[in-house]
């Protein structure tokens, strides 16, 4: 069986610019606190990366602190804070803010003190985007980097959230990019590494990775790759609503991810979905990758005014500009033999 992997939004496979970059960086000696040549020649790389992924993102004369993942960074961000969020933020970001702000059934967030909010760019289950407010405290761009043009200084926010594995970068290793002036208190504390803002011996390979993937997928955006995606994801879309007519599409008629689609039929388990797909040979979501494991109903679809009915069987299809149209037409075809099996039971 020819396996798909359509869960992009979950994790992406590393990039060949990324996998030669790391490759190159093994070979580099030093601890980039030593002040010897060999420390110097990591500390350079470094350096490099750092100048490498301001680029992609638009934050030439920001501040870039690299950490473990964006799940760190948001920690570094927001821990102790007290800032308002939504419920459509990821789990990584509610864990440090409330619910308070209002989500619309579109998806999008209101905020009317955006100096004491966080604001996620791009919403990972089901796509929509956001505008950001002007001096908004700080927003998790994980999403967008490398599927949208992004322009961090001239964003709105004053410090963004970023992963490298959701761009083809390696697993394990995030940033938080900052305005300059913006004062933070560590959360890992003992050596000056990171401008003394994230102690601990820098992951080499893995920034090294992080900056060339980044750099890759900026090279995608400008050339219109992603634009290509959204009209095969529009594809699939079309071929799921010809066929399935009760289908609820989430965030349809909002500004979304070219890759993302999140549907549902009232009642067929988000779960159920996705271990079908997975025996067909597809790798879908029920949701976000961090708590897709846990079986409950969309927190995000919640926030948006659906039911348990819509919340609990939602699933998320999320491509890569190597997806065909003849990747999303096959999987239409499986998803659709599935529905009428469970339309059959149901009678």
């Amino acid at each position: 069986m020819m396996r798909v992997y359509l869960d992009h939004n979950a994790t992406t496979p590393l990039r060949p610019e990324a996998r030669d970059a790391m490759s190159r960086a093994m070979d580099v000696v030093g601890n980039p606190s030593s002040v010897h040549a060999e420390g110097r020649a990591a500390k350079a790389l470094i350096e490099r990366a750092r100048a490498g992924l301001a680029r992609a993102m638009g934050a030439e004369g920001a501040e870039i602190v690299f950490t473990s993942s964006a799940t760190e960074a948001a920690a570094l961000a927001l821990r102790g804070r007290g800032l308002h969020g939504a419920a459509i933020e990821h789990d990584a970001v509610g864990a440090w803010v409330d619910d308070s702000l209002p989500v619309d059934g579109a998806g999008r967030v209101h905020i009317a003190d955006p100096a004491q909010a966080t604001l996620q760019l791009a919403n990972s289950e089901t796509g929509v985007v956001q505008v950001l407010p002007e001096g908004l405290a700080v927003s998790d761009m994980t999403q967008a980097l490398g599927k949208l043009p992004l322009d961090f200084l001239g964003s709105g926010a004053m410090a963004g959230i970023v992963s490298a594995h959701k761009l083809g970068g390696p697993k394990g290793i995030g940033a938080l990019v900052m305005r300059r002036g913006i004062d933070l208190d560590p959360v890992l504390r003992g050596g000056g590494q990171e401008m003394g803002r994230r102690a601990g011996t820098e992951n080499l390979i893995g920034i090294a990775g992080f900056a060339a993937a980044a750099e890759a997928a900026a090279r995608d955006v400008a050339a219109g790759r992603w634009e290509e995606v959204s009209k095969i994801r529009n594809i699939l879309e079309s071929s799921i609503a010809a066929a399935v007519n009760e289908t609820i599409f989430v965030g349809k008629d909002s500004v979304r991810l070219p890759n993302t689609s999140c549907f549902a039929v009232p009642g067929w388990k988000g779960e159920t979905q996705v271990m079908q797909m997975d025996l067909a040979g597809f790798a879908i979501s029920a949701g976000s990758a961090c708590s897709s494991g846990k079986v409950r109903a969309s927190r995000v679809l919640g926030a948006m005014g659906f039911d348990g009915a819509v919340a609990g069987s939602a699933i998320r299809v999320s491509l890569d500009p190597d997806v065909t149209k003849d990747d999303v037409l096959r999987f239409a075809d499986a998803w659709c033999a599935a529905y009428r099996k469970f339309r059959a039971r149901a009678a």
